[in-house]
């Protein structure tokens, strides 16, 4: 595995406008270790989730498929 010293560039989802429960996450440190880091868009300071790219197709499918 990759690792890098960069600080991730943390993307906010789409639906973070909308004043919404929101996730970022970091598709250059996905680039450069597969791995791909995720926190909560009101919490920048807070915890991150680092989940396989798998496990964020995953979660990224469920969010789509539920009544949000």
């Amino acid at each position: 595995m990759t690792t890098t010293t960069d600080r991730p560039r943390w993307v906010k989802s789409s639906y973070s406008s909308n004043g919404g429960d929101c996730i970022e996450w970091a598709p250059s440190h996905v680039s450069a270790t597969g791995i791909v880091p995720v926190r909560d868009s009101k919490r920048p300071s807070g915890p991150v989730l680092m989940v396989s790219t798998n496990a964020f197709a995953g979660l990224i499918s469920l969010a789509r498929s539920a009544n949000l």
